[in-house]
């Protein structure tokens, strides 16, 4: 079975003997591809998060809250 490689399109048989750096024709197409993914030039799309939608997401009013239900020796050290 041939494929085409991802950066250059060059021709590349998918085995273990014939091609190493499968799906790769080359170590430098390899590091290529390593490459834009480092910089981000390659991403997986997702859907953005908004810090609301996010269920770590920190309210300070609440945090506020609930430091202000402590008693007053709470913060002392």
């Amino acid at each position: 079975m041939f494929v085409k490689c991802p950066i250059c399109a060059k021709e590349v048989e998918w085995s273990a003997t014939a091609s190493p750096f499968r799906p790769f024709c080359s170590k430098k197409c390899q590091l290529i591809d390593l490459g834009e993914w480092a910089s981000e030039e390659r991403t997986i799309a997702a859907a953005k998060q908004t810090p609301e939608a996010s269920p770590d997401a920190v309210d300070i009013e609440e945090i506020e809250a609930m430091l202000s239900q402590q008693p007053d020796d709470f913060f002392k050290h």
